[in-house]
């Protein structure tokens, strides 16, 4: 219980802080048992951050699964990024008493994710150095927090003695190419084919929008928690204001932090703005959506159609193939008919033939 009331804290808290930049990649933390192989903490690549707590003045690296805090690490300029791997890297933290470890999809995105973890540990070294020097000139007491004080872990103390470990891993996703189009045929064979190749890219079509209605519908409600923090810090500021107006003495930084404070509430605003903004254009997409499947079932109607009517043509045509088939067998026989009687006619006709020559020699040797 109370490790959930601490990730409830952490992300409650991580919602007012402002990401400075973010990435993509599988998060890993390190065995606490064999203190060498890694133990994944994400089913899937999620979102990697660096924010700035300016009320602090610290850097952190946060990272949520759903509603899960899976890395809450504060930069300190003790910690050193070390990649293992073209496509890996891990960085220890003492307060966690951990090492962390991120697979990226690609070189690229680990060495930018290097570069910034460089450049953030420099700002927490300096940031540390400023408020230590202000310290000092004011001579007031200072004191560090219990979890500064703890004792640094580096990763080889908690890996052994240089031991490495790169989980073995896919991070690189290829995309699936969009079917072709299928030119009308004329056979029904043909139209079968074609039919069944629009049913099949409806088929992909339904379920990219289905993941994208997905994907958005999680959107929308991570957001909607956003729009409720940024709206919960909007009260606690113009609370802070009230009771800033309320002090009398040094005026001047009172007045400076009101300013300062008033821009914080504009920016939340505007913030709060483009999130609504937000909403309205996933909602036009689950409208799109909706008008989309609505698309695909009449096309899946006009195919059932379509396989209707192919069934009572081919029936049609093995008719018409059958009365062929016979009539070509009734002509063969007139054929064989016909030439009978045409020998039998030759035949007739030589015979007369004779009997006239016949004829004519009788006529002939009775004048003579």
């Amino acid at each position: 219980m109370e490790a959930d009331m601490m990730s409830l804290q952490y992300i409650t808290h991580e919602w007012i802080e402002q990401p400075i930049f973010s990435t993509r990649a599988h998060v890993f933390q390190i065995d606490p048992n064999t203190k060498k192989n890694w133990v994944p903490t994400s089913k899937h690549a999620v979102t990697v951050s660096y924010f700035y707590d300016s009320t602090r003045n610290v850097y952190r690296i946060i990272s949520l699964d759903g509603s899960k805090a899976i890395i809450n690490s504060t930069i300190t300029p003790n910690m050193t990024f070390t990649k293992t791997s073209h496509k890996f890297g891990q960085w220890a933290d003492s307060r966690a008493n951990t090492v962390y470890g991120l697979g990226f999809s690609s070189e690229a995105h680990l060495s930018k994710f290097a570069e910034k973890f460089v450049e953030f540990k420099e700002a927490a070294r300096l940031a540390k150095e400023k408020s230590q020097e202000k310290m000092e000139l004011t001579s007031s007491p200072s004191q560090e927090s219990a979890t500064d004080l703890q004792s640094p872990v580096t990763p080889e103390s908690i890996n052994g003695t240089d031991d490495r470990v790169t989980p073995d891993a896919v991070f690189n996703a290829e995309s699936r190419p969009e079917p072709n189009a299928v030119p009308f045929p004329h056979s029904s064979t043909s139209i079968t084919k074609h039919w069944e190749a629009e049913l099949a890219a409806l088929k992909g079509n339904n379920a990219k929008l289905t993941a994208a209605l997905l994907e958005s519908t999680a959107n929308v409600k991570q957001w909607k928690q956003q729009l409720a923090a940024y709206q919960d810090e909007a009260e606690r500021l113009h609370k802070r204001v009230t009771e800033l107006e309320c002090v009398s003495a040094q005026t001047s930084i009172i007045k400076t932090q009101k300013t300062e404070l008033n821009q914080t509430i504009e920016e939340l605003e505007a913030e709060l703005r483009a999130k609504e903004q937000e909403l309205e254009k996933l909602k036009e997409e689950v409208e799109n959506a909706n008008q989309l499947q609505e698309q695909k079932d009449s096309l899946a109607q006009k195919l059932q159609e379509k396989e209707l009517r192919n069934t009572e043509l081919e029936a049609q045509l093995s008719d018409l193939e059958q009365r062929l088939e016979n009539s070509q067998l009734e002509g063969e026989s007139f054929r064989k008919s016909l030439r009978s009687l045409l020998d039998l006619l030759d035949g007739k006709i030589f015979e007369l033939t004779e009997l006239r020559d016949a004829l004519a020699k009788l006529i002939e040797s009775g004048s003579s």
